[in-house]
This record gives structure tokens, sequence and C-alpha cells, in this order.
């Protein structure tokens, strides 16, 4: 580095010291974004979204065609995250959280069916 650069250096960590912790803090940021669809597979959500639209046929009655529903009874579920979706989906499957219209839906799918569904919702867009 020339004697010039060092010194310009030296000058704007002086006149703005918190530089280069916000520095830090961004690449922090840029480097854990990168690393959330690893966390999304490692929670156990690694669903297959062309067999959750077929999956999910039954679903649009409610939940509308798109994943966005014209009634407020019943929940939107484009862009809602695949962790999110395959949570509620097995709580209603298993009883946990009961609700009579769905249960008869849910009933009997497989985890795996849930996570497909629930990455097949996740891809849609929530604007209609």
């Amino acid at each position: 580095m020339k004697k010039s650069e060092a010194g310009k250096e030296t000058l704007c960590r002086r006149l703005n010291p918190g530089l280069s912790g916000r520095i830090a803090v961004t690449v922090l940021a840029v480097a854990s974004v990168a690393f959330l669809p690893a966390v999304t597979v490692a929670q156990g959500v690694a669903g297959d979204a062309a067999a959750g639209k077929a999956k999910a046929a039954v679903c649009a009655a409610c939940h509308g065609p798109a994943g966005v529903s014209v009634n407020p009874a019943w929940p939107s579920l484009a862009g809602q995250q695949p962790v999110y979706l395959a949570k509620q989906i097995r709580l209603f499957r298993d009883g946990v959280r009961v609700e009579p219209t769905m249960q008869p839906f849910v009933q009997n799918l497989s985890d795996e069916d849930i996570d497909d569904i629930a990455a097949y919702y996740a891809e849609l867009s929530p604007c209609p």
C-alpha cells in the first residue's frame, strides 16, 4: 500500500471509527442470508414443489387456486415459510390444532406429502 493510501485509510478510521464494525455487520448479514436455505432444509422441510402442486389441488377450494384466499375465514398460503406451513399442517393432522373443516383433508397426509405441499405454497407469490 502506498503511503498516501495508508494515510487516507487512517484518516477514514479516525473520522468514522465504527466503519470496520459496520462492514463486519454487513458481511455477517450477507453470510447469514446465504445460509438460510440450508437452515430450512436442515429443519426438515425439503419438499418437492412440483409434487406438492398436485397434492394441494384439493386445498384450492378454500385457500384459492394460487394459494390466495378470497374468504377472510381461510388464510392465504402463498408465500408462507415452508417450515411454518409444514408445522401447521402437521398440527392439524395430529389433532393438536383442531379445525373440523381441515381434519378430513389432512388426516391421511404423510410427512413427505406435507413437506411437498409446504414447498409448493412457499414458492407461490402472495400477491394476486
